[in-house]
């Protein structure tokens, strides 16, 4: 009962405090999908919810209700509901996401990893399709020394504000300032001055990641796994106000609105917490929506296994304009328009994510671990090597929904045949005629990646 009052509550609180809202989005259709790529006024919003889990939203069927207004947003527009993030570790799963590539061939795969020239990043190709590119970033590990400011007019991290004594931040091993809002403050201030160009933004943000929540949001418990939930509605109460500026400004009308994650958390479903450590679908199976600059009648769910290397392609064929050809990923545009036409969709493709478990150290070989899904089955391969001992392990997802039990022994085919997928991809190179050099971090650079709360040499 709580917590209805207080959904309550928070439905009412942005209207009390900023006034009557503007008249809603028009309807569309899925035919009105197929001609976005003839319109010339669209811009793109592309919000990156960092350590956002797919399972911890009740978009996706979570019994506490952490994300009503993103459901809003997901019943009016497209939903993915099986993502696959290619790493649990920001650095590399962000370089698989804007290139498109998996993390063997984008080349990052470990902390001093920098992203090659010839790397077409989004902001690039959408830059010569004539938009205006910002960046605007809360985490460390996408900094533009890596090479994520690829094609960015603008690419800063906001400037922190100390947040208000209402606000509480309890993981014990971030020391970063500032929060969300900034980013979002300096977003506004972007569309302020650019917003009649044709642009492209893009917002990191961070606040789950530093389990940080307030008063208005502490719903669902002090221990550590509720205090997530906790901040998980945060950032989708500060969203709701910040989609209510757009709306008020009229944007939404000609935005196309991506929200997704670079990597999941863990809480001890295996005896692991946190992220950057495994590949299981705790630390990677991770939300997608997309919002259109008009409401569908009835969203769309997309119910098969896609994957975060497919998002750009997908972006760019609802905007008619080229992926690069060296793409691991694939437009999901048809499976989109499938979906709203109620067609069966073909669930064929394979998924990649990998984490190098040497990936912070100095001098060490790498440890890869490497997760193939197909269908409902996750093949977990991890290389020993300065770590435990090598294993692999299967999961069934239809019988095990969170594939907890190891059923190998039982499906030694699968098992073989998908562990010799895991061990080609391994052998693949990233496709650049020069291989990029390491990046020799300062002390300076090393304690912002720090004071993330990682553990760097």
């Amino acid at each position: 009962m709580a917590i209805v009052v207080l959904a309550f509550f928070l439905s009412n609180f942005i209207e009390i405090r900023v006034g009557p809202a503007s008249p809603e989005r028009p309807l569309g259709t899925v035919e009105d999908i197929e001609k976005l790529a003839q319109r010339e006024d669209l811009n793109v919003l592309f919000i990156l919810i960092d350590t956002l889990r797919a399972e911890r939203t009740s978009v996706y069927g979570y019994e506490r209700p952490t994300t009503p207004f993103l459901n809003k947003l997901a019943k009016e527009g497209i939903v993915f509901e099986k993502q696959l993030a290619q790493s649990s570790w920001t650095k590399c799963s962000m370089a698989s996401l804007w290139t498109g590539l998996y993390p063997s061939r984008s080349g990052i795969t470990r902390f001093e990893h920098v992203l090659s020239d010839e790397a077409e990043m989004p902001a690039e190709t959408l830059s010569k399709a004539g938009f205006k590119t910002t960046g605007l970033f809360r985490n460390g590990w996408v900094e533009g020394y890596f090479g994520f400011d690829q094609g960015f007019d603008v690419y800063i991290r906001p400037t922190p504000t100390a947040p208000p004594a209402s606000v509480r931040m309890d993981n014990p091993t971030i020391k970063m300032g500032g929060t969300d809002a900034d980013a979002l403050d300096a977003a506004e201030e972007f569309l302020r001055i650019h917003g009649d160009e044709k642009w492209f933004l893009y917002l990191h943000l961070m606040d789950i990641h530093e389990y940080l929540y307030d008063q208005l949001s502490a719903a669902f418990g002090a221990d550590h796994p509720d205090v997530y939930d906790n901040s998980i509605l945060r950032t989708d109460m500060i969203l709701e106000e910040f989609f209510f500026s757009l709306q008020q400004a009229g944007y939404l009308e000609n935005t196309i609105v991506v929200i997704g994650s670079d990597h999941g958390e863990a809480f001890n479903e295996r005896g692991l917490e946190g992220h950057a450590r495994a590949v299981y679908r705790e630390t990677t199976n991770v939300p997608l929506i997309v919002s259109l600059p008009f409401r569908l009648d009835e969203g769309i769910r997309v119910n098969r296994h896609t994957r975060n290397v497919d998002l750009w392609p997908t972006l760019f064929d609802l905007l008619g304009l080229s992926a690069p050809a060296y793409t691991d990923g694939e437009s999901q545009l048809p499976a989109i328009l499938a979906a709203g036409r109620g067609e069966e969709i073909a669930d064929e493709s394979v998924g990649i994510a990998h984490l190098d478990q040497t990936w912070g150290s100095r001098n060490q070989e790498p440890a890869p671990t490497v997760a193939i899904t197909e269908g409902p089955y996750r093949y977990v391969y991890t290389d020993g090597r300065n770590q435990a001992p090598t294993r692999e392990e299967l999961f069934n997802s239809d019988l095990d929904p969170s594939e907890l039990s190891n059923v190998m022994e039982a499906d030694e085919e699968r098992t073989q045949r998908l562990g010799q997928v895991a061990q080609e991809y391994l052998e693949e190179k990233p496709p650049w005629n020069v291989q990029p050099d390491s990046l020799e971090l300062n002390e300076v650079q090393l304690n912002q990646l720090r004071a993330l709360g990682y553990s760097i040499p």
